[in-house]
């Protein structure tokens, strides 16, 4: 097999590779949060009402993007543990078959718009807040194609070594959108629709730079035509479909936890968990880039047989997540009072100054816990063991839920309650993984024990 210099990188020295792949998809997270963040500004100054009616619809969209990004996170395992393998044939053929698989889940969520209104009754929104959130999510809905699209390219292109072009395509579209959003919002005069409008727009721009470059060489994963095999589907599934239900029930966790945060403290309460959660989001630009590019590492290694450089991606992996995120952790609390004031610029939305404030540094401490459950799980997303990682996730989120609900009510703390309660429960996850991760590799050097004085020098 001839190989492309993006796949003598996935299949080289772990630690090499996971820095050469985790930097694009760190600088890609880091535009799209920045994207994420300003288009919550630019909504804050249309009031507190806007900001929650999108903070409203965030589980919903959650929901699409779960379906997106677990394809996404199946095709990029599939197709590095193929490479691995040294069989670029069937990487294609996974590609061809993701793209397919695209198009269903693209008309189950465009369905869901005959129930929108029905949905956001049972979340909660009432008034002004629900017209809002009808209105912007309507939008979102109806452009979710680009969504599922453009999340299959990045994890096509992921899985093959690929992340530079991966980070071109979507931090072009953020950045795009990021530049749009005012003027869709204020100068249009569209408000939170305009919001919306852009989001699709940048999506879709996005989507056509990656066909672009799958069909025109820029890529070894060139969708080819083949019989329908159910074997790749299988395996494209079995680490797809825990991966979206694992981000689901995150969804339906961010729905209890709003409900709970609503109960306790109004809409005032959800503005500014939904302003606190955008800043938390900075924390899991590295992590995010980080657990991304150690699935396609531990994928080759796995397909490779060589449990030598995935026990050393995983370490590696680990301890930088843990290292970035504690001085992010730090600077959040340092400096909370400036990053609160990006939502109180106007008249309107600096009502929710102070609680944006005290609520960061409450939250910001998820981020440790997060570093541990999220590399564990993108090592069994890897190995194509994606039922564990959802294991994994609905512990966390049950936690989080439990725990928070018994702070918020019975307790009577209230909504800081719910904060302290997601960082227990998501503490509690935290050590779970880490003690499952540690003998589930143990178990892959008995496995492939015959293969390790052949794969010892890498």
């Amino acid at each position: 097999m001839l190989e492309s210099k993006e796949i003598q990188t996935l299949t080289g020295e772990p630690r090499k590779a996971l820095v050469k792949l985790s930097i694009p998809m760190i600088i890609q997270n880091t535009i799209f949060t920045l994207y994420s963040i300003a288009d919550a500004i630019w909504v804050s100054g249309l009031g507190h009402e806007a900001l929650a009616a999108v903070g409203l619809f965030f589980p919903v969209f959650m929901l699409f993007n779960a379906l997106a990004f677990g394809l996404s996170i199946g095709s990029s395992s599939a197709v590095a543990r193929r490479i691995g393998a040294k069989d670029l044939h069937s990487a294609r053929i996974v590609a061809t078959h993701s793209f397919v698989i695209g198009i269903v889940i693209s008309l189950i969520m465009f369905s869901s718009l005959f129930y929108l209104k029905k949905i956001l009754y049972l979340l909660g929104a009432e008034g002004e807040v629900f017209k809002l959130s009808w209105e912007y999510g309507s939008i979102m809905i109806a452009g979710s194609l680009f969504l599922v699209y453009s999340n299959i390219s990045a994890g096509l292109m992921n899985g093959e070594g690929n992340a530079k072009r991966s980070m071109y395509a979507n931090a072009f579209g953020s950045i795009l959108n990021i530049l749009l959003d005012p003027i869709f919002i204020y100068v249009l005069s569209l408000g939170v629709a305009g919001a919306a409008y852009a989001s699709i727009l940048c999506l879709a721009i996005s989507t056509s730079i990656f066909i672009y470059w799958f069909y025109s060489g820029k890529s070894s994963l060139k969708p080819e035509r083949n019989n329908w095999n159910f074997n790749i589907v299988f395996d494209l599934l079995r680490v797809g479909i825990p991966a979206s239900f694992g981000m689901i029930a995150m969804s339906l966790s961010t729905m209890f936890i709003n409900r709970i945060i609503l109960s306790v403290g109004g809409d005032y309460s959800l503005a500014v968990y939904s302003a606190v959660w955008r800043l938390i989001m900075i924390g899991f630009i590295p992590l995010f880039g980080i657990s991304g590019a150690l699935t396609a590492v531990a994928g080759a290694a796995y397909g490779a047989k060589n449990p030598l450089k995935l026990d050393l991606a995983y370490r590696y992996a680990l301890k930088f997540a843990l290292t970035v995120n504690t001085l992010i952790l730090i600077a959040m609390i340092a400096f909370a009072p400036q990053l609160a004031f990006v939502f109180a610029y106007t008249e309107k939305g600096s009502v929710i100054y102070e609680g944006v404030v005290d609520s960061l540094r409450i939250l910001a401490f998820i981020l440790l816990c997060a570093s541990i459950g999220i590399t564990s799980s993108s090592i069994f997303q890897g190995i194509g063991k994606g039922e564990r990682a959802l294991l994994l996730t609905l512990t966390r989120v049950s936690m989080q839920i439990s725990v928070a609900f018994i702070l918020a009510v019975p307790l009577t703390m209230g909504f800081k309650g719910v904060l302290f309660g997601m960082v227990l429960g998501d503490a509690f996850a935290a050590f779970l993984s880490y003690v499952w991760i540690f003998m589930t590799i143990k178990d892959i050097f008995r496995k492939f024990e015959p293969f390790q004085s052949s794969s010892a020098n890498f």
